[in-house]
């Protein structure tokens, strides 16, 4: 069974329901069609009713069992409970007036379902920046307890090869405690996607084959995943090739349960890590599902804005599971 076909089994018929804050977006609205009509998710569509209409009367979509809502029109009452939540939760740090005006943006709003528990889980992105959808999830939902950082992973897929890659969307710098806790997440991503997580953190040295900060850095971050996870296969700091080649793993790791096998794998920058996943997808012929943001205590994902509808279907079908 395809990975897509065994995730739409777990939640099918569940009734997770997914808010979309851009939900006048034909990408975003033409997914949540199909995931409706597929009885997966029950879809949240934010944004003016009259272009959502419309945009479904000009690609023939029947949404007539869609939640639709518009933040500018609202219930009075549901409004004045979700502004007095988001008030608290912000606990002095923004005014009444800066609180009114941040639940008119459509990102604000959706993660306020989320957090409200109206919704199961959120996707943006596909018109909104990175930014825009990932700081009102952190000042809002905020990090999973023991969880300090929040970190983006993509799911890497080929015929039957599926691999993680992290961080490669959000955190620009990792020190070694923030590569150690990304590693850990990513474990956890792993095994929603069937995969028996085997984690190398990487670098340009194979077990002190080069000196620096940066190696060390990685080397401080593999004796952290032990402590913070002892019954995980984990090891660096290793090499992509040693990492990833049984017979170069054989060679400069040959002591290692990871070296040669591994297929979660942790970039020591996001400047690495970005430019990792795109060579595997535009060289390799991967296909990148993600980011997937890991850490948070409630599935909120963000989108590429470079997304197709099969994307947000895709995500929206992750996040659904990941809820």
């Amino acid at each position: 069974m395809e990975l897509f076909d065994e995730i739409a089994a777990k939640v099918k018929g569940t009734g997770k329901t997914i808010v979309f804050p851009e939900g006048e977006d034909k990408r975003v609205l033409g997914a949540a069609v199909r995931l409706h009509n597929d009885d997966l998710v029950k879809p949240i569509l934010l944004g003016k009713r009259a272009d959502i209409e419309k945009t479904a009367a000009d690609n023939g979509w029947d949404i007539s069992a869609l939640t639709i809502l518009d933040p500018a029109e609202y219930p009075e009452s549901d409004k004045k409970a979700m502004f007095d939540a988001l008030l608290e939760r912000r606990k002095g740090k923004n005014t009444p007036e800066q609180v009114e005006e941040m639940l008119k943006d459509v990102s604000y709003f959706g993660t306020m379902l989320v957090y409200m528990g109206k919704a199961d889980g959120m996707v943006s992105g596909a018109v909104h920046s990175t930014g825009a959808t990932v700081r009102p999830a952190l000042q809002i939902v905020k990090t999973k307890p023991g969880s300090h950082r929040i970190s983006g992973a993509f799911l890497m897929i080929k015929g039957d090869q599926r691999y993680i890659f992290a961080d490669c969307a959000i955190n620009i710098e990792l020190d070694a405690p923030t590569m150690a806790e990304v590693a850990v997440q990513s474990a956890e991503t792993a095994k929603l996607f069937g995969i028996d997580p085997k984690v190398a953190l990487l670098s340009f040295s194979t077990k002190g084959s080069a000196k620096g900060d940066m190696v060390t850095k990685v080397a401080e971050a593999t004796e952290k995943v032990h402590e913070l996870a002892p019954d995980l296969a984990a090891d660096g700091e290793l090499q992509f090739d040693a990492a990833f080649v049984p017979e170069v793993g054989e060679l400069k790791a040959p002591d290692s349960k990871v070296a040669g096998h591994a297929n979660v794998f942790i970039f020591p920058s996001l400047e690495a890590g970005n430019i990792g996943y795109k060579i595997a997808q535009r060289f390799g012929g991967f296909t990148a599902v993600g980011p997937i943001l890991q850490g948070l205590n409630a599935p909120i994902a963000d989108l590429s804005r470079g997304c197709n509808e099969d994307d947000v279907y895709d995500v929206a079908l992750i996040t659904a599971a990941r809820a």
